[in-house]
């Protein structure tokens, strides 16, 4: 006795059929998708576009762009020449304390940003626990300068690079390393030849996903780094200054740091906006 099979497009079709949106979802996705898009839009909305030329000029804008734009790549670049190691290391090692570790890394991605500032004082400020050797080696203190303000952007960024890049080591296939060790590469050339660039995609994306949360850092910044405009006045402290003083030019601040946001959405559209498609 034989069973016949249901053609493939009917089976297919009752699975679909059995898929579909359930309608009380809806409305409280739709509550969401306008919750997130509409302080954007009244922000793009109130701007008031015939002063720009006014605001830009008066407000320094320049200047704090410029010294965001200085800081955060700066505070970048040590977060990947100190950041990807550790990645590597929380990784591939496996020894005691590797998970205490492990938390740490990720305890400024939920610490408030002004609680970060603090920490930071407690860790380099003049009575912190580094304070007198910082002091020794550069002849001033730490906070309230342009340093400060680098130190605070890569505190608070970093942890994004270190656990994206993570992930890409704990996945990637080991088998090619495995080969080139066996052909006789060192450990350093098999990591800087064969592991970085199978994990290059999650580094890029790590990379700008720091960037764009040091360029965008304002808790830490302005408690540890100050507000001194022309020296520690970032573009986020100097949209504060703004608000306080002339709320209505407030919105013209921000328009740099969303397109920001815009260019790094669209450089990361392939990896975190591309839609996963089940076969």
């Amino acid at each position: 006795m034989s069973v016949v099979a249901p053609p493939r497009g009917r089976g297919r079709a009752r699975r679909a059929a059995g898929l579909g949106t359930p309608t009380v979802l809806v409305p409280p996705a739709v509550l969401a998708l306008l919750f997130l898009f509409l302080p954007t839009l009244a922000l793009i909305v109130r701007t008031p576009w015939t002063q720009l030329g006014r605001i830009y000029g008066e407000r320094g804008v320049w200047t704090a762009l410029r010294l965001s734009i200085e800081s955060s790549l700066l505070a970048t670049a040590i977060a990947v020449v100190i950041g990807v190691p550790l990645a590597w290391v929380l990784a591939r090692v496996r020894l005691p304390g590797v998970a205490v570790a492990r938390a740490f890394v990720t305890i400024p991605l939920v610490l408030p940003p002004v609680i970060g500032g603090v920490a930071l004082f407690q860790a380099f400020g003049r009575l912190g626990i580094l304070g007198g050797a910082i002091r020794a080696v550069l002849g001033e203190d730490l906070p309230f300068t342009f340093a400060a303000v680098v130190v605070a952007q890569t505190f608070v960024a970093m942890p994004f690079l270190v656990i994206t890049v993570e992930g890409a080591f704990r996945i990637a296939d080991r088998r090619l390393e495995e080969a080139a060790a066996t052909l006789g590469a060192s450990r350093r050339r098999i990591f800087t030849h064969v592991t970085l660039p199978t994990v290059l995609p999650a580094l890029v994306a790590g990379t700008v996903l720091c960037w764009a949360r040091a360029l965008g850092e304002f808790g830490a910044t302005l408690l540890f780094g100050g507000n001194n405009p022309g020296v520690t006045q970032t573009l986020p402290t100097d949209v504060l200054t703004v608000f306080s003083n002339d709320p209505a030019d407030a919105p013209a601040l921000s328009l740099p740091l969303i397109a920001a946001a815009v260019i790094i959405l669209g450089a990361l559209r392939e990896r975190w906006l591309r839609p996963v498609a089940v076969s």
